[in-house]
């Protein structure tokens, strides 16, 4: 490591720590020659895999495409925006992590619409009629209907339930 002071590549490791919830190490350093003390953050750099479309054309992985879908199918949802990064940032690990070169497209979805159904239904069924390409209501009510039939306690933010259940007072 450089010392920002003077430029020489003599320098020593007086403290490392943890920060950031482990994924980062903070270190101390000291200069040996101008005796400068600095800290670096250090973080493991993942390469995520390249993307391969529905079509076979190949693209490189891109996190605002997945935040901006993310955003969109969670418009005007109880969902703040610092869930909404943890998704994000949950997701990019989840994908970088799986030590592949490419990736479908379509695992991508379903990785999103996966980490959806446990935060919000109803975001889950709006990313799931694009990401699906639902064509009629009935498509809806198919997906309602399994997720219905999927779910045990899955949602997380206090929002109301697409599929009521006995416990909701609606025994008519």
């Amino acid at each position: 490591m450089q010392c920002p002071v003077c430029a020489n590549d003599d320098t020593r490791v007086i403290d490392s720590r943890l920060a950031n919830s482990g994924d980062t190490v903070r270190r101390r350093r000291e200069c040996q020659s101008c005796q400068a003390r600095f800290n670096t953050l250090e973080r493991l750099a993942l390469e995520p895999p390249r993307v391969v479309k529905r079509d076979g054309s190949h693209e490189a992985f891109n996190e605002d495409k997945l935040r901006h879908g993310l955003e969109r199918a969670l418009e005007k949802r109880p969902v703040d925006a610092e869930m909404l990064e943890s998704m994000v940032v949950d997701l990019c690990r989840r994908l970088s992590v799986m030590g592949v070169r490419e990736i479908e497209s379509r695992q991508i979805g379903e990785a999103v619409m996966d980490t959806l159904m446990h935060v919000d239904e109803v975001a889950y069924v709006r990313y799931a009629s694009v990401y699906r390409q639902f064509q009629d209501a009935a498509a809806f009510a198919e997906e309602i209907r399994q997720l219905g039939s999927s779910r045990g306690e899955t949602t997380q933010v206090g929002q109301l339930s697409l599929i009521p259940t006995a416990s909701d007072g609606n025994d008519e």
